[in-house]
């Protein structure tokens, strides 16, 4: 009789699970459903939510009955997951968490059970702003009394800003009182930079179609009033001095029209192998006395002996130009610029240029790189445009990092070439 009963205990046990994991498999398909076309994610999904079912009763039974291997195996699934799963009480007391919470939040070691996410916050300072606004978006899914879906971000100890894709589903019991709430978050931080990315590329594109068709247009009329300067000069000796300020005006002009032109041309043009160490000497060279008349020093440091790369030289040479340059000018007293070249496992070498020139504010830094937005008095803002298409067009990244009164560090990262494996540029 005893054995019929745990017999019909465990079957209950096993049968209230698949409600449980049906149920949360429907509402978070339903959630995921229209967000993303990709099939694997919903599939991902429907893993989410039979496993977050089935992680929740295994908390609760353990309280009155042996766990069967079966569902070991399914908590072992769980905390195997690369997505955070947390399940708290009516009152907001954790009641677990998976092991990628435990480890994203530092509580490995941390007794977190009962623990409301106000005196987690406390337990782990670090993490309290992130905790206290999990209290404020808990509260939006209990208030709303439906499932919940938000973007939440915060910065994790080493200095990197995550950001998570969060589903909170509030159980209730049958007469209305808050019984539990799951949240299930997944790590989205690599999409949001690659969203940016793309974006910043379509807006590259259009601007350069934009400008092609500007360049163009001035080009012609300036070529015609170009000529008749020229005329002036040599038939009117009164009008020489008027006529070179103008024709230096109009050679400005030309200039930034060919600005404007590189944004629309193709970068494969002209690619061929060369040394990268060489290109950044010759730019040093290159911009070595305007520094000297600041009493700014170049800090030269090359750690590796591998730097070919397959690319525009000349191109190239332009980017590494603007950025000298630009660290030249944000100095307004004597200092050091330290340029540092080296390589990484994955056949890519690294340029970093860091000045102790005054910075820029976090407000400014968000737009630096669009077109036509520029720190200086002189100048269209299409420098580190520019540069930007250039990097990209040679596979590589361009990344500043800057800090107001602390100075500026500019981060280019292109692909080594390796024999027979310069195709990239066509493709």
């Amino acid at each position: 009789m005893i054995k019929n009963r745990e017999g019909v205990r465990k079957a209950a046990a096993v049968a209230g699970l698949l409600v449980v994991g049906v149920y949360i498999v429907f509402q978070t398909m339903a959630f995921f459903k229209g967000a993303y076309a990709l099939s694997s994610l919903i599939k991902d999904s429907l893993l989410v939510g039979i496993t977050a079912g089935t992680f929740y009763l295994l908390h609760k039974r353990s309280v009155h009955t042996q766990v069967s291997d079966e569902q070991y195996q399914l908590a072992t699934l769980i905390n195997s997951m690369p997505d955070f799963i947390c399940f708290k009480d009516g009152a907001g007391k954790w009641l677990a968490v998976n092991d990628f919470g435990r480890e994203l939040y530092h509580l490995k070691g941390i007794d977190y059970r009962g623990k409301t996410d106000a005196e987690l916050g406390e337990l782990v300072p670090f993490f309290q702003a992130a905790f206290l606004h999990c209290i404020s978006s808990d509260e939006e899914a209990w208030r709303k009394k439906e499932k919940v879906r938000m973007e939440e971000a915060f910065e994790i100890p080493n200095g990197e800003v995550k950001t998570f894709d969060v589903i909170k589903v509030p159980v209730f019991f049958d007469d209305g009182s808050r019984k539990a709430l799951i949240t299930i978050g997944r790590d989205i931080t690599q999409q949001k930079l690659a969203e940016a990315l793309l974006i910043k590329k379509e807006k590259l594109s259009v601007v350069g179609e934009l400008a092609a068709g500007i360049a163009h247009e001035i080009r012609n009329p300036l070529t015609s009033i170009k000529g008749f300067v020229q005329l002036m000069k040599e038939t009117d000796r009164s009008a020489v001095g008027y006529a070179n300020i103008m024709l230096d005006e109009l050679e400005r002009i030309n200039g930034i029209v060919s600005e404007m032109l590189l944004l629309s041309k193709p970068e494969s043009e002209h690619f061929r192998v060369f040394s990268l160490t060489e290109a950044v000497k010759y730019v040093m060279s290159l911009t070595s006395h305007e520094a000297l008349l600041k009493n700014i020093d170049f800090l030269y440091d090359e750690q590796t002996s591998k730097a070919s790369v397959y690319g525009n030289k000349n191109h190239l040479i332009q980017v590494l130009l603007n950025v000298f340059k630009n660290a030249i000018e944000a100095m307004d007293k004597p200092g050091n610029i330290y340029i540092t070249i080296k390589t990484a496992q994955d056949d890519h070498i690294f340029i970093e240029v860091r000045d102790e020139g005054v910075g820029i504010s976090k407000d400014r830094l968000e737009h630096i790189g669009e077109p036509f937005f520029t720190l200086k008095e002189k100048g269209m803002g299409l420098g580190l445009t520019i540069s930007s298409k250039i990097i990209h067009d040679h596979h590589g990244t361009l990344q500043i990092e800057s800090e107001q009164n602390k100075g500026t560090i500019v981060k280019i990262r292109l692909p080594l070439y390796v024999k027979d494996t310069a195709v990239f540029a066509s493709k």
